[in-house]
């Protein structure tokens, strides 16, 4: 990871995006070869800051980058924090994050592809996929009222079609701020990764 700390400022506009209803969810269509969606159910922190990183690493993703080991561990062993990932001939492509809430709410936290895998159709298989188990989620724990609400927001830094993407799911915005922010540097995979 680069060890670049300079930040820009910047206007970011952040949109937050719902669905109230299972019947709200418009699944993508699978895409072809072998590309499987699998629940990492073992807590790994290492994994985790893998995913993390690899995935937003274009895209301005370091509020988890300064975790320590620890914290990424009782993080990923709160009940109701859920890891999916996508798989295509089995590598790695991407994650979905899920958090149950307070009052039947899951929050979608993370969902992306590592920048190889984006534009092939896995994305949208993989939001299907999260979104879903996420309407099935609060269910599933003790104590908890069923899932009535899956809410994510995504913001302006993000992938190009990450929006498009969500609205096609059938996810609908329901609020929309744009702040000045100081924005650092992207971090990428690490210095040299990319062609010059």
């Amino acid at each position: 990871m680069s060890s670049t700390s300079a930040t820009t400022v910047t206007m970011v506009t952040t949109w937050s995006l719902e669905q109230t209803s299972a019947v709200d969810l418009r699944p993508a269509a699978v895409p072809e070869g072998d590309v499987r969606v699998v629940r990492a159910e073992v807590p790994s922190p290492e994994f985790s800051r893998f995913l993390y990183a690899s995935v937003g690493g274009d895209v301005t993703w370091t509020d988890r980058l300064g975790w320590s080991h620890a914290r990424w561990r009782e993080h990923l062993e709160r009940p109701g924090v859920e890891t999916w990932v996508a798989y295509d001939r089995g590598t790695p492509a991407g994650y979905v994050e899920l958090e149950a809430q307070d009052e039947g709410v899951v929050e979608i936290v993370y969902f992306g592809l590592l920048p190889d895998f984006r534009g092939r159709r896995i994305g949208g298989h993989l939001l299907s996929q999260g979104a879903a188990r996420a309407w099935d989620l609060a269910d599933r724990l003790p104590g908890r009222t069923p899932t009535t609400r899956v809410w994510l927001h995504t913001c302006s830094l993000d992938g190009e079609h990450a929006m498009d993407n969500y609205l096609r799911r059938g996810f609908r915005l329901f609020r929309t701020e744009t702040a000045e922010e100081h924005v650092p540097a992207a971090p990428g995979p690490w210095p040299g990764a990319f062609p010059a």
